[in-house]
């Protein structure tokens, strides 16, 4: 299949070209024709809090202040000034006569306590309706800022992370411009390096547009986009480097260009579609928690890799076709321009105007003067390739087998050590107090601090169906929390003002001492519910539930901690049935899986201690807050799947050359020595495209690239470099042993091809007497 599809594709490259055109076209004009309908409300399962925005819902439908923002205002004048209270009423008119919002004013009778003891600082709630999507948030809150007065003394702010400006990241930029260098470097061609990098960029420009089509059928948040294309590039650069590097592998063979990439893709293209599948099932995997929010997550990254795949399988071997000879031929102006676009690259990836244009205007100027002046138009001299059993990583890979228990202590050993944060790890939601500094979002949550406390930034809501009970128990139970010492201020609304007593239903707003993030807050949520209300309501017979965001948030917390374990034995048990199926062995599939256990959980480890501990944080602008809860599953189905294309890629090279020699020492080193340089590139590329990540300014953004780029450099280092030569040699032919009975009845899958690779590259190299 994959050597016809090869073969095809080959031959049809015109049509096979045209045909990605009109789906990239397709994809982003259609997104663009159609707009975006991104949505990152997290839908609260079954729980306490669920129960008390239903009471919201039914008796207090203009209190539900869930969703929303505020603005925030700070003067010397005090907040009660005849010019600022009419500039700021003015200014509120505007924004509640907004379509779908509502704004519940400081100076109105519902507003009470919204203006600080000292009189300087203010607070508006802006109220949106639930039916208004994220990308329609934020257009809001643009217009919330353009109508906020500008008067000398007052300080305006808009608060909210509903409300708070979106800029789309451009660090993949900076990502690209590494994968210029690196691939250069490790091909020794431009034409070589930009196939990768353009059979990613097709996937992921194609991803992104699919991804915002899918926004009006699935549940996406805002920054699946971005996640996409952090994994679209390191995962479309990795599968076509490594097709690209059998079809060189080929062509040196003394192979036709034809042939060389129906062998690349009967080899490699096998591999990557296993790794790639591998990736999807992960990410899919996520359906299992049952959450809308989580799910569009799963399927937004999902459908970037199976796209970027599908590219490298298809659009690579056209390309290959127009190419065919020109992958080895790189003529000195050809290199210079690639120098330049990198470096323009750079520029705009880090927002440098300068870099950018004298990047440009040189790669521009090289390709222009590369046509009259001779030594641009001359070739680089071709890099002396190795035999296999001469390079340094052959060389590495004996020295481990030499001493593999050492190997398997130092190696172990540091991916222990990275991992011990784990058992610190604290599952939450961080708040808008980890924006960036100069961000109006951080900005107004300081003020809100400052004049009424942290903990007036993330309020509870207590609601009450009081039933024959009446008003009495409401008291009883306002005093009883005003009483908690995690609490400042508990203050009951009825749901009818006119006729209070016989409300049948009450708001309690709280305000605890501590901020949203804060491990006590969450304290203070569980002894209200078990030891406050609880015991009150039952004797009472009123119904009572804690809710508001924060409550919602940790409720989201504990639903997702109960079902991770049920995502995370599925996972594995598939990924291990997989691997059994290719590599026909059981071992070598349980060493896979525990090995890129512990590198996920050393990548775990470094989140916790930049991101929850606040290590590092004069160098990332990171401060210490929760992990959030669906980090830990995202970043495992992510880095899982991941691994999952250098684990696939190096053992089944090396079951190739076992398959061919029966050689168990030998195959380990021939396939790690094959394979190294590609696995290194990979990984660096993928290190920097997902490290590049960390000058954004949105923190989950920069979580996801810290963890993706740390699994993946341990991943490459200690567990290819270090574990598997180690625990292969320990090993020896038990690493391909399978039970008969099991060999039966699993299918079988071929990641090593149909017998083309005799002719590729190195059989001299194999054919050598074994080194002992």
């Amino acid at each position: 299949m994959f050597a016809s599809l090869g073969r095809w594709c080959f031959r049809n490259r015109r049509v096979v070209l045209l045909a990605w055109i009109v789906v990239l076209v397709g994809a982003i004009g259609g997104s663009s024709a159609i707009g975006n309908a991104f949505d990152g409300a997290f839908e609260i399962p079954a729980s306490e809090s669920a129960d008390g925005f239903e009471t919201l819902t039914e008796f207090f439908p203009d209190q539900d202040s869930s969703y929303g923002g505020t603005v925030v205002f700070k003067t010397d004048a005090g907040a009660e000034d005849p010019t600022i209270k009419e500039s700021m009423e003015e200014a509120f008119a505007e924004i509640d006569a907004i379509e779908g919002v509502a704004v519940v004013s400081p100076y109105g009778p519902e507003g009470v306590g919204a203006i600080s003891q000292d009189g300087t600082i203010g607070i508006a709630r802006i109220n949106l309706d639930v039916d208004i999507d994220q990308t329609a948030a934020g257009e809001i809150g643009k217009r919330v800022r353009e109508a906020l007065p500008v008067i000398d003394g007052l300080q305006t702010e808009v608060g909210g992370q509903v409300l708070a400006e979106f800029e789309p990241p451009e660090s993949e930029l900076v990502g690209l411009a590494f994968a210029i260098v690196v691939l250069i470097l490790s091909f020794g061609s431009v034409l070589a390096m930009g196939l990768p990098i353009s059979v990613a960029v097709f996937g992921v420009v194609t991803g992104a547009g699919s991804i915002g089509l899918m926004t009006h059928v699935v549940k996406i948040p805002d920054f699946a986009p971005s996640i996409g294309a952090m994994i679209g590039l390191g995962v479309g650069i990795d599968y076509a480097l490594f097709i690209v590097t059998r079809y060189r592998e080929g062509t040196r063979a003394g192979l036709s260009h034809e042939d060389a990439t129906v062998v690349a893709m009967d080899t490699a293209g096998r591999a990557v579609s296993f790794a790639g599948v591998t990736v999807v099932v992960s990410l899919l995997g996520m359906l299992l928690m049952g959450l809308a929010f989580v799910s569009g997550m799963g399927i937004a990254a999902a459908t970037t890799v199976a796209i970027t795949m599908v590219a490298s399988l298809t659009l690579l071997p056209a390309l290959l076709g127009f190419a065919q000879h020109r992958v080895e031929v790189t003529r000195w102006r050809g290199l210079l321009a690639a120098g330049g676009a990198a470096v323009a690259l750079l520029g705009a990836g880090l927002g440098i105007p300068v870099l950018f244009f004298v990047g440009v205007g040189f790669a521009a100027l090289t390709m222009l003067a590369g046509f009259f002046v001779e030594p641009l138009k001359r070739e680089v001299p071709p890099r002396v390739e190795r035999p296999v059993r001469e390079t340094t990583a052959y060389k590495w890979s004996r020295a481990i087998q030499h001493r593999p228990w050492v190997a398997l202590a130092v190696g172990g050993g540091i991916l222990v050590l990275l991992a011990a944060p784990v058992f610190s790890l604290h599952l939450g939601f961080s708040d808008e107090g980890n924006y960036a500094e100069e961000s109006t979002t951080r900005k107004a949550y300081d003020l809100v601090a400052e004049g009424f406390g942290p903990g007036t930034n993330g309020p509870f809501i207590l609601a009450i169906e009081v039933g024959e009970s009446g008003p009495a128990a409401v008291g009883q139970l306002v005093e009883a929390v005003q009483a908690d010492p995690g609490v400042v201020l508990a203050q009951a609304i009825p749901s009818d003002f006119a006729n209070p007593e016989a409300s049948p239903a009450y708001l309690v707003q709280i305000i605890p001492t501590t901020s949203p993030q804060d491990s006590v807050t969450q304290e203070t949520v569980e002894r209200l519910r078990s030891q406050v209300i609880a015991p009150i309501a039952r004797e009472t017979g009123v119904t009572a539930n804690l809710t508001g965001a924060v409550p919602a948030n940790i409720d989201f917390t504990s639903y997702l901690s109960g079902r991770l374990p049920i995502f995370l034995g599925v996972v594995l048990a598939l990924s291990f049935i997989l691997l059994m199926a290719v590599f026909r062995s059981l071992l070598v599939p349980l060493k896979a899986v525990v090995m890129n256990m512990l590198s996920i959980a050393s990548a775990y480890g470094v989140v916790v201690a930049i991101f929850q501990w606040g290590w590092f944080n004069g160098f990332t602008g990171v401060e210490p807050a929760p992990i959030e809860p669906f980090i830990p599953m995202m970043l495992f189905a992510i880095v899982f799947g991941l691994s999952m294309d250098y684990e696939v890629f190096l053992l089944s090279r090396v079951k190739e050359e076992y398959e061919r020699h029966g050689d168990a020492r030998n195959s380990v080193a021939d396939g790690l020595a094959a394979t190294a340089r590609v696995i290194s590139a990979a990984a660096a590329i993928m290190v920097v495209v997902f490290g590049s990540f960390l000058f954004e300014d949105d923190r989950i953004i920069k979580l996801f690239g810290t963890g993706l780029a740390a699994a993946v450099l341990l991943d490459a280092t200690l567990v290819r470099m270090l574990l598997v030569p180690a625990t292969m040699e320990l090993l020896g032919e038990r690493n391909w042993w399978l039970p008969a009975w099991i060999d039966k009845i699993l299918p079988e899958l071929n990641v090593e091809g149909s017998g083309h690779h005799d002719l590729l590259i190195g059989e001299a190299a194999r054919d050598k007497e074994p080194v002992s």
